[in-house]
């Protein structure tokens, strides 16, 4: 089979010929439809100081994956042939503390699809069965793919307690997770969303998801802290999701955020440890902050199933770009361009599926 492969230590990857994967009694293997690059798919192919330390070549990239099961282990009971599956990609470990308390997102033995272990930028990938994910055949191979990150969002503007109907909202950030969490956010009763970031391309897609005010964290003639205090009759917002990771995202953040109310951070930051206010901005506030690592199994996944299938989500305008699997390195330069000129960029390993999704994205 084909398979986009970090073959070396440096810049790029290769589009090789492997042998199909081989199954274990626990596993599946899925022929893929469509799968879409994540922004710790670049941090490989750039070989960065984190992908250095921490990924082994040769291996496949990629995590984000819609495809068809083709074949099942002898243990497998849930999930069989010819089931439409995505992949929740933290594989967990049944013995972790986190998995017997029901965190099973988290993990001190997790591993990770496409960086820990081969991943679905191929033809076909293998996963366990325990985080393989059952699709409503009505969503379409573009949006299954892109669950994953768009997990990522759910659980962001969720939180623990799905407290956020008639709340305000500020979400810091306008790279596609960040634009999946407007969209969700909006459907799930925000009543006013402040969306902060830096390129034109992204802030207009935030603004078709449904952000009511577009503030840029790049021009400093905008008074951000004073505009969102003033928008919310001097208080602030109830909840703020950094999306950045910057210290001004950090320092901001916890100003526009009112007393009491919940600071989601996702965000990575480029440089640990990070400054903050520690009095002011969390002991004199009472603020909650929640870390946000992956999704919710499945919790997260049963709600983007529901909004997807029931059309009450549109996700459409954040998928930007459509490429064949041999088109790889276009889809990475897009993904590395500044200023930013895409956001969500969707692999098909074949021809047909692309050449149909091009036309349901065109309706």
């Amino acid at each position: 089979m084909k398979a986009v492969r970090k073959m070396k230590s440096e810049l790029g990857a290769e589009l090789v010929t492997v042998d199909k994967p081989k199954i274990g009694s626990d596993d599946i293997l899925v022929k893929v439809k469509a799968t879409s690059i994540c922004g710790t798919d670049v941090h490989i192919y750039k070989w960065d100081e984190w992908s250095q330390n921490r990924i082994k070549v040769p291996q496949t990239l990629g995590h984000e994956v819609a495809g068809e099961v083709v074949e099942v282990g002898e243990h497998c009971k849930r999930i069989k042939v010819g089931d439409y599956i995505s992949a929740e990609t933290h594989i967990y470990d049944p013995g972790d503390l986190t998995a017997l308390l029901g965190q099973f997102h988290i993990g001190e033995n997790m591993k990770i699809l496409g960086v820990d272990c081969d991943g679905a930028f191929a033809e076909y990938f293998v996963v366990p069965e325990i985080v393989a994910w059952v699709n409503e055949k009505s969503i379409p191979p573009e949006f299954a793919t892109v669950q994953e990150p768009l997990g990522n969002a759910t659980y962001a503007v969720l939180g623990e307690d799905c407290d956020v109907a008639g709340k305000r909202m500020v979400i810091i950030g306008d790279g596609p997770i960040a634009l999946f969490a407007i969209g969700v956010a909006k459907v799930s009763g925000i009543t006013a969303l402040f969306h902060i970031g830096k390129y034109d391309l992204n802030m207009e897609i935030g603004k078709k998801m449904g952000s009511d005010y577009q503030l840029y964290a790049n021009k400093e003639d905008i008074k951000r802290v004073e505009f969102i205090k003033d928008h919310t009759d001097g208080f602030g917002v109830d909840i703020v999701l950094d999306m950045a990771g910057s210290p001004q995202a950090l320092d901001e953040g916890f100003k526009m955020l009112r007393k009491g109310g919940r600071f989601t951070a996702f965000g990575v930051a480029a440089k640990s440890p990070c400054l903050i206010d520690y009095n002011n901005g969390i002991v004199f506030k009472g603020a909650q902050i929640h870390g946000i690592s992956g999704r919710k199994i499945f919790d997260t996944w049963y709600r983007n199933r529901n909004f997807l299938a029931s059309g009450l989500l549109d996700i459409s305008p954040v998928i930007t770009h459509l490429f064949s699997l041999e088109d790889y390195e276009k889809g990475f330069n897009e993904m590395m361009t500044r200023p930013r000129k895409s956001a969500k960029i969707i692999l098909f390993p074949d021809e047909k599926e692309l050449e149909q999704a091009k036309q349901r994205m065109k309706k």
